[in-house]
C-alpha cells in the first residue's frame, strides 16, 4: 500500500502484514464485530438495499447464466465511468483524515483493469466507441459532487463497490466466463481479478477494521450509511437501464441458463436453482422428444429417401 508520499508502507494494525506486496491478515487477530461499529452499521443499514439490488431482473438473469454479450459490454462501460470518477476522487482526497485509512490504490483500484477489458471487447480504439449512459452519468455526478464537497462520504461508495467486488463479484466472474465463453486466461474479466489481494476474506477483515477505526461521530456514521444506500440505488438504476436496453437487443444469450453450481452443498437452498428447477419440471426431456420425432412417419420417409440417395452415390463412387 502506498503512503501519502507514494512510498511503500508496512501494514501491521489489526494483525495485518505485507507479503510480496500484498496485504494479508492474521486470522488470530480478528475481533468480532459489534452493532456499534461502522462496518456492522453499514451491513445492517444497507441490507434491504443490497437485497433489492441482488433481486433486480438483470442480476437474477446474470446469475442464471442468461447474459447477452452486448449487455455485459455495456455494463463494463458503465463500471469504467463509475470507477474512473471514484478513483480520481479518492486520489484527490487520499489525505483526508476520514478517508485516508481506506486508501488502497494498489490493492483495489479497478480503472486500469477495466481499460484492459474494454480493449478486449471494443478493440484498440475503444475510447471512441464507448458512451456513458444516463444512469451511469448520474452515479458519476454524485461521486464527483461528494469528492468536492463531502469527501468523507467516499467511504460509503468505496465500501459499496469494492467489498461487493471482492464478494459477489467473484461469482459473477465465473458465470460470465462460462456463459460468454470467455478465454480461460481471464481476458475480458480483468475487472474481477485482484492481483494484489492474496486472500479476499482476510483483506475484507482488514478493510472493516480500518473502517471501524475512522474518526467519526454518530452523525457522521449515519450519513455514511445513508450514502451507501444511495450508492446501491445508483447501482439499481444502472441494472434497470441495462434491462431496458436488453429488451431491444436481439442477440441471444450466449448460454441459456447454464448451471454454474460446483456440485457441493444443498442445491435446493439456492433460490436461483430452485426457481430454475420449477421451470424445468414441466419441460419434456429433449432426448425423448427427439426420439419421438424420429419415429414419426414423415421423418421416416425422408430418412428412407436419403438412405437410397446415399446408396446410389456410394455405388457410383466404387464403380
Amino acid at each position: 500500500m502506498a503512503d501519502k508520499e507514494g512510498g511503500e508502507v508496512t501494514v501491521e494494525e489489526a494483525g495485518s502484514k505485507k507479503v510480496n506486496g500484498s496485504v494479508v491478515v492474521d486470522e488470530e487477530h480478528e475481533e468480532p464485530l459489534s452493532p456499534s461499529e461502522l462496518s456492522e452499521k453499514l451491513m445492517e443499514g444497507t441490507k434491504k438495499s443490497h437485497e433489492k439490488a441482488e433481486n433486480t431482473h438483470f442480476v437474477k438473469e446474470f446469475l442464471k447464466g442468461r447474459i447477452k454479450k452486448q449487455l455485459f459490454k455495456l455494463a463494463t462501460v458503465a463500471l469504467y465511468h463509475v470507477y474512473t470518477a471514484l478513483e480520481e476522487e479518492m486520489d484527490r482526497n487520499k489525505d483526508n483524515p476520514v478517508f485516508a485509512p481506506l486508501y488502497f490504490p494498489a490493492e483495489l483500484h479497478r480503472k486500469a483493469a477495466l481499460e484492459k477489458d474494454l480493449q478486449f471487447f471494443y478493440g484498440a480504439r475503444w475510447r471512441e466507441e464507448i458512451v456513458c449512459s444516463d444512469a451511469a452519468q448520474k452515479y458519476v455526478e454524485r461521486i464527483r459532487w461528494i469528492g468536492e464537497h463531502e469527501p468523507e462520504l467516499l467511504v460509503a461508495h468505496a465500501y459499496t463497490r469494492y467489498m461487493g467486488d471482492l464478494s459477489g463479484g467473484q461469482v459473477l466472474k465465473k458465470v460470465a466466463q462460462r456463459a460468454l465463453h470467455l478465454p480461460a486466461s481471464g481476458e475480458g474479466l480483468e475487472f474481477y481479478t485482484f492481483d494484489n489481494v492474496t486472500n479476499a476474506g482476510k483483506f475484507k477483515q482488514l478493510y472493516r477494521s480500518r473502517m471501524n477505526s475512522l474518526e467519526l461521530d454518530a452523525k457522521g456514521e449515519e450519513r455514511i450509511v445513508s450514502e451507501a444506500n444511495r450508492a446501491f440505488h445508483f447501482n439499481i438504476e444502472v441494472f434497470d437501464e441495462l434491462e431496458r436496453i436488453g429488451e431491444t437487443v436481439q442477440e441471444e444469450a450466449s448460454d441459456s441458463g447454464m448451471s454454474v453450481h460446483d456440485g457441493t452443498g444443498d442445491r435446493r437452498k439456492c433460490p436461483y436453482y430452485a426457481a430454475q428447477d420449477v421451470i424445468s419440471a414441466g419441460a419434456a426431456c429433449p432426448f425423448h422428444t427427439a426420439v419421438a420425432q424420429l419415429r414419426s412417419p414423415a421423418v421416416l420417409s425422408v430418412l428412407a429417401v436419403c438412405a437410397v440417395a446415399l446408396a446410389v452415390v456410394v455405388a457410383l463412387f466404387w464403380n
